[in-house]
């Protein structure tokens, strides 16, 4: 099989750390339990973090790999909880699939009816992304905001939304854990999630950027 060359370094160099940096997790890592492509995404994700708890605390739903990979082959969009996820993504990387990510955070309609209604901006801006039918078959991608996480479930469970892939991984003391301790129960739609407290945009940029790798390579 070629070599992946959309969805690696730019440099010889930077391919080369990249590359460096995975060998030493594998060699590091000691056992763990996932198959190989969820092992891909788990792998960049200890590397993006340098922390080898992530073998163990990242769960997926059975079928989360197959529908995120066939999800970016189809140019699903990416709708995030916060900028932050959207920027970390590749820009060349997600276009060559005609991917396109969307985060509503910081509108102003967001903001006033998050204010009018007493609840979080984040809650509004999976509103809004529902609103505007962005939700469905779409990656839904949340690093920082268990209200985002807790709101896409409501919707899946009361208004039968049903993405292709949820990557739940907010980070935090409140509600964190107990808002991806709710996803690992719901079998409607697949899910990729850190279980517990740790989280973060940083993991969930690097379980997309996984992906992308994996569906360059089913791709070719």
């Amino acid at each position: 099989m070629s070599q992946n060359t959309v969805t690696e370094q730019l440099t010889q160099a930077g391919q080369k750390i990249e590359h460096d940096s995975f060998a030493i997790v594998d060699s590091e890592v000691g056992t763990h339990n996932y198959t190989e492509a969820q092992w891909n995404i788990v792998r960049r994700m200890i590397h993006a973090t340098a922390d080898f708890e992530f073998n163990g605390l990242t769960r997926f739903h059975p079928k989360a790999v197959e529908a995120g990979v066939t999800a970016i082959l189809t140019g699903a969009p990416v709708v995030a909880d916060v900028e932050m996820i959207c920027v970390g993504l590749s820009k060349p990387r997600l276009s060559h699939f005609s991917v396109k990510t969307h985060h509503f955070i910081s509108d102003e309609d967001v903001i006033s009816q998050a204010k009018a209604e007493n609840t979080t901006r984040a809650v509004q801006a999976m509103r809004k992304a529902h609103q505007m039918d962005l939700l469905e078959g779409s990656i839904v991608a949340v690093g920082n905001a268990p209200t985002a996480l807790l709101e896409v479930i409501r919707l899946i469970k009361q208004e039968h939304v049903k993405p292709a892939l949820i990557v739940g991984m907010p980070v935090g003391f409140v509600s964190a854990a107990e808002s991806k301790a709710e996803l690992e129960l719901l079998n409607e739609v697949p899910w990729i999630v850190t279980h517990g407290r740790k989280g973060g945009s940083t993991l969930v940029v690097a379980t997309i950027h996984a992906l992308l790798a994996l569906a360059e390579t089913q791709s070719k």
